[in-house]
């Protein structure tokens, strides 16, 4: 396993271009089983989740012709449906648990799909139910086989329904909204997901001759169709690393422009760090970050103190709440962060505490730091990566200590930041892959 070592204090300069958005890419990419015609995406993060897909949809038969490291061609006309039975797919599908996005448009072309137990992260439960209930509805049988370790979905019956959701959950969204795109009939979902990235989805469908109305609310409509064509589609830049970028420059006291953010499409995500007390200049589709000595947390308008919070869109991402946490131990200033849609993503902050920071963990879900003000810097420790972001939060941590940070598996950062080591060092940081 390798580690990241980290000699932090230094100030950092320059520009950074944000990858393409790990979130959007698992749907979209897994969208192109929907048609046997060509799809060429691109914008692709190169990144190991989002390389593990396409790995997984080669070996069932896709062509993937891949000309550059962020474009990929791909064409689903010879699938080898029974490979989702086999051993080889449990076992890579189980490392990732994006390959759930490969239900519905499986059942939608082929009427059936397999399902093995979720991976990824260890942040907490995340349920199939979402997906899961929503495929009953829409009329497929499945049965769960315990010594595969699978789910087995019948989608023979798929026919268009009414769905009240039971949370907005993005994955189920896109799964039904995938399944629901050729099924018989009309499927109306409510209380959907309306992020971005089902937005971008719904987009790229609708140019293959999908009929979905309603993007950007929580109530979609789709009227399905007997066949999907190819299209070309280019993914949004990854709102969770433009926020990464904007607390690391916070943090580390360094002047930074972030370039083609798609500003439109960041929601509150500019806002809360501007509630934080940092300074963030729009330039076209550009943020630039000042240096900036000390920033101040705002307090509430009757003086109660700050409280941020994760919430579905058009709420703050709860993918951002670990980089929050870490910019506000150097504020000045207190604030409450509240998580509350996964249970232990907060299990980081026991490091951020060795290293000095002043936070108290109230429970799972909530922790109060009180910021420091610069007046005590934290200091390097060793440490691990226990998530993507609760990674890359420690790593902006140890850019900013004293001292030298170790950062050990990284395997779980790299699993959603392209090469994050090499674009910090173009910006100044000391960061060594060891």
């Amino acid at each position: 396993m390798h580690s990241f070592e980290v000699i932090g204090g230094k100030k950092l300069k320059g520009e950074i271009i944000p990858q393409g958005a790990k979130n959007e890419a698992l749907q979209i990419i897994s969208a192109v089983l929907l048609t046997p015609e060509r799809m060429t995406i691109s914008n692709i993060p190169d990144i190991l989740d989002v390389n593990l897909l396409i790995d997984l949809l080669a070996e069932m038969g896709v062509k993937v012709d891949r000309p550059q490291r962020d474009t990929c061609i791909f064409q689903a006309d010879d699938i080898d449906t029974d490979y989702l039975r086999s051993d080889a797919y449990r076992q890579k599908s189980g490392r990732l648990r994006g390959s759930v996005m490969l239900a519905g448009p499986m059942l939608a072309r082929f009427r059936k799909a397999f399902i093995s137990k979720p991976g990824g992260d260890k942040i907490g439960r995340r349920r199939l139910d979402t997906h899961i209930i929503g495929f009953e509805k829409l009329g497929v049988r499945f049965r769960y086989q315990q010594e595969e370790g699978l789910f087995h979905l019948d989608g023979r019956d798929l026919k268009g329904c009414n769905l009240l959701l039971d949370e907005p959950s993005v994955t189920g969204t896109a799964n039904i909204v995938m399944a629901a795109a050729m099924a018989e009939g009309t499927t109306t979902i409510y209380n959907s997901a309306c992020e971005p990235y089902i937005q971008q989805l719904c987009k790229m469908l609708n140019r293959m001759g999908a009929r979905i109305s309603g993007i950007g609310s929580n109530l979609l409509t789709i009227e399905g169709v007997s066949r999907l064509g190819g299209t070309d589609h280019r993914m949004l830049p990854d709102m969770i690393e433009i926020g990464s970028f904007i607390g690391l420059a916070a943090m580390t006291q360094s002047e930074i422009t972030i370039r083609n953010t798609s500003l439109e499409n960041l929601g509150v995500i500019p806002d809360k760090f501007r509630q934080l007390g940092i300074k963030l200049e729009f330039r076209g589709d550009d943020i630039h970050i000042p240096e900036q000595d000390v920033y101040e947390i705002q307090n509430f308008l009757d003086g109660s103190v700050l409280t941020i919070y994760d919430h579905p869109w058009p709420g703050f991402t709860p993918d951002l709440l670990s980089i929050v946490l870490v910019v506000a131990t150097q504020a000045r200033g207190s604030v409450l962060i509240h998580q509350k849609m996964f249970e232990s993503r907060l299990f980081f902050v026991d490091k951020l505490i060795d290293m000095g920071a002043q936070i108290i963990l109230c429970d799972p879900h909530r922790a109060a730091v009180i910021g420091m003000a610069r007046e005590q810097r934290l200091r390097g420790i060793t440490m691990s990566s226990p998530d993507i972001r609760a990674g890359v939060a420690l790593l902006i941590a140890a850019l900013s200590a004293e001292g030298r940070s170790v950062i050990q598996n990284i395997e779980q950062i790299d699993r959603g930041y392209q090469q994050i080591d090499h674009r910090l060092r173009q910006l100044g940081a000391q960061i060594t892959r060891i």
